[in-house]
């Protein structure tokens, strides 16, 4: 669809208002896009896309919105582990269908995770967690009758941690015949994918326009129920301003993405109210130790001096006003086990006699951030700090989706990420930060850190049955980062989103795919 056509929708839509006001049966959202590299959930894995796949795209099973440290049953009817033969024999709801009216079957489920696996895109880790790879899925997945399948896996695992990580988005369940009937090459439907939709969601797509916006319509037939609204029009708006400005004047009724000064000017305005919930999200710094083009991305002594020229403090309380807090350990508060000691503060001159023992003269490196807040705002903060240590900053600003792509590509020397985990449990962040098997795509994969000793005691972990043995390790692994790795912990956020008066029903959990419009009305 071209730009034209898509404004064309977008007006239609918007057509029944002759005021300011969005129609009623129509939800608009103000937010930024740009990060977005394709709607296809085994490939989705930025914020953006991972906060639109919930509304698109379901899961066998999925997080408790009261309570997502629960698994509930979605697409699934029932399920029965057996923890000695890792495996889980699942029956489907008889009654579930597609968007496109095709009925769930147990080739669709098959269909789905094979694919994800084979495809092998950015989050497929997740899945690998399980022992999947491309050269082993067939065999891991049965169809027993028309309503059943059993799964199997092969790393040492239980089946709690095989349920979380089947909660995740890259395990959502395609249309098998609608997607095969768009596959180009064997791509496995990935192409068309990117742009349109194959799900059994609340909504599914209209129309996507890339950097433009998001058209979804109301699935009637959605397993638990059809969404309240018919319509919701996500709209990129690249600028923190103009969305405040659109959520003010009543042309939006919910605006995400907003800077700490916008979020200020609204507080206390008629006609709006800022949500503030809970997040998992945190922001990182991290050198790529894999690109020799620099060699002190590689060197322990220039990671410690880093820990020591953030200024944590300043970026939170005076630059984000709040809306993150100070956290330095791989895993978020509000996930059993997580530290929530901060042994580091901004202190350049102990960095600099850090750098002066090792012999480090000249230090410089180049940092990739998405040029937009809070990332922008931590790296201009960085870059004057870390001068103050004597370490020269060159910022690369660029939209989301490019700092994406130079990341999975490993072209970067530096750059400020963020993270949210996959699934509510200590494993999904340290299988990200603290596993490296030179295939799987995590983080300490993209930026060539080789740890041996962290794979191992990542995998002991996760095979831990005692609960608070598991829980003991976690702790020691996450002291281990924080003292001796190529990341630099900053912050944890605190989401804040603001919506018309007149919203009611919108959810949003600790979680970045915890995103729920299908309850909204206005």
């Amino acid at each position: 669809m071209t730009k034209k056509l898509l404004s064309v929708v977008i007006l239609t839509l918007l057509s029944a208002a002759s005021y300011a006001a969005t129609p009623p049966d129509t939800l608009v959202v103000a937010q930024g896009l740009d990060d977005i590299v394709s709607l296809d959930p085994a490939e989705a894995n930025e914020l953006s896309s991972i906060q639109t796949v919930p509304s698109l795209y379901q899961r066998l099973v999925q997080p408790d919105r009261e309570n997502p440290e629960k698994i509930t049953p979605i697409l699934a009817e029932s399920w029965q582990a057996d923890p000695a033969a890792k495996t889980l024999t699942i029956k489907l709801k008889s009654d579930a269908k597609f968007a496109s009216g095709n009925p769930l079957r147990p080739e669709d489920v098959i269909f789905s995770y094979t694919r994800a696996v084979t495809l092998n895109k950015s989050p497929a880790f997740i899945l690998n967690v399980l022992g999947w790879q491309p050269d082993n899925i067939a065999s891991q997945l049965k169809k027993v009758d028309d309503h059943t399948l059993q799964l199997h896996w092969t790393a040492d695992v239980s089946p709690a941690v095989a349920l979380n990580i089947l909660s995740t988005p890259i395990a959502s369940i395609v249309d098998e015949k609608l997607v095969s009937a768009n596959v180009q090459g064997n791509d496995f439907g990935n192409a068309w994918l990117k742009m349109h939709s194959a799900g059994s969601g609340a909504f599914k797509m209209r129309v996507y326009q890339p950097h433009q916006a998001i058209v979804l319509d109301a699935n009637a037939s959605a397993p638990g129920g059809a969404p309240k609204l018919k319509n919701i029009i996500i709209k990129n708006v690249p600028n923190p301003a103009s969305r405040r400005l659109l959520i003010q004047q009543g042309d939006a009724d919910v605006a995400r993405d907003l800077g700490a000064d916008q979020i200020s000017a609204l507080a206390d305005k008629k006609g709006v109210k800022v949500l503030s919930i809970p997040s998992a999200e945190q922001n990182y710094l991290v050198f790529n130790t894999g690109n020799s083009a620099n060699p002190l991305l590689n060197n322990p002594a220039f990671w410690e001096a880093a820990r020591w020229l953030v200024d944590y403090n300043g970026i939170t309380k005076d630059l984000l006003k709040g809306q993150y807090f100070v956290h330095q350990s791989f895993l978020p508060v509000g996930l059993p086990g997580a530290l929530e000691d901060n042994p580091f503060t901004f202190d350049p001159a102990k960095a600099k006699a850090i750098l002066a023992k090792a012999g480090i003269k000249d230090a410089h490196f180049t940092l990739d951030v998405e040029n937009k807040p809070p990332f922008i705002t931590i790296a201009q903060s960085m870059q004057a700090s870390f001068a103050q240590g004597g370490v020269k900053v060159d910022l690369l600003p660029a939209a989301g989706s490019q700092v994406y792509a130079r990341v999975r590509a490993k072209q970067h020397q530096a750059a400020i990420r963020l993270w949210i985990p996959d699934y509510f449990d200590a494993h999904s962040n340290a299988s990200a930060f603290a596993w490296n098997d030179g295939k799987s795509s995590t983080v300490a994969g993209l930026n060539g850190w080789q740890i041996p000793q962290l794979n191992k005691e990542t995998l002991a972990a996760v095979a831990e049955p005692d609960a608070a043995k598991r829980l003991e390790l976690y702790k020691k692994m996450q002291q281990e980062l924080q003292h001796n790795s190529p990341y630099v912990f900053v912050d944890q956020g605190k989401t804040q989103i603001v919506v018309r008066d007149n919203v009611k029903g919108y959810q949003q959990g600790l979680n970045a795919d915890m995103v729920w419009y299908d309850h909204v009305t206005k």
